[in-house]
């Protein structure tokens, strides 16, 4: 990296805030705690608890932008931590799509790389709606060639996952639950997006 700083907005819902984590840190801490950059790393956990696509849409750019600076070395990037709001609140799957693409058209207008992490599976009742939203959201991120990490196929069948919900009686894993989507982000794409060595 030549920048003298990188500062990461992440939106999302609690997963993105780490809630259930009994040491705080949720996917992101662990993430940045393995993220060696070589410059100042400043990480903004922008989350909002139940919040749809439709939602985070309207919202994000004010935000990031609250955050950003003019400064030519400071790299901006955007991180989205997609959940399945909008499974809850019955918004369609092409509303969803619609969604993501115009977020990820805006920050690509804005010269801002993004990188997409999907929803992991939660409820078992919703696992069929969970995989076509990931689907889908996998699919709007290629389009755009931007990395998109799937979370749902890796952990839909991971006892360990399961088991680390029961902790917290679900949605929201605990420890080893966050590990587990740490892992996951960086060893898809995060390190090569960041234009660093994979061995870290």
């Amino acid at each position: 990296m030549t920048e003298t700083q990188l500062r990461i907005a992440v939106i999302g819902d609690e997963l993105v805030a780490g809630v259930g984590d009994p040491k705080g840190l949720g996917w992101l801490g662990r993430v940045i705690a393995r993220t060696h950059t070589g410059v100042t790393t400043m990480a903004f956990p922008l989350a909002v608890p139940g919040e749809t696509t439709t939602e985070m849409s309207a919202r994000w750019e004010d935000e990031v932008i609250r955050r950003s600076s003019n400064d030519p070395d400071v790299d901006h990037r955007l991180v989205i931590g997609l959940g399945i709001a909008d499974i809850t609140a019955g918004l369609s799957v092409a509303r969803s799509r619609l969604n993501l693409a115009n977020i990820l058209d805006l920050a690509e207008q804005r010269k801002m790389k993004t990188f997409v992490v999907g929803p992991p599976p939660c409820v078992p009742d919703l696992s069929a709606h969970i995989e076509e939203l990931s689907h889908a959201y996998a699919d709007v991120a290629d389009r755009r060639r931007v990395p998109y990490v799937d979370t749902f196929h890796p952990l839909v069948n991971h006892d360990q996952w399961y088991s680390d919900l029961a902790v917290n009686a679900g949605p929201y894993p605990a420890q080893a639950g966050y590990g587990l989507i740490a892992w996951l982000v960086l060893h898809s794409g995060w390190y090569s997006w960041l234009g660093l060595p994979e061995d870290q």
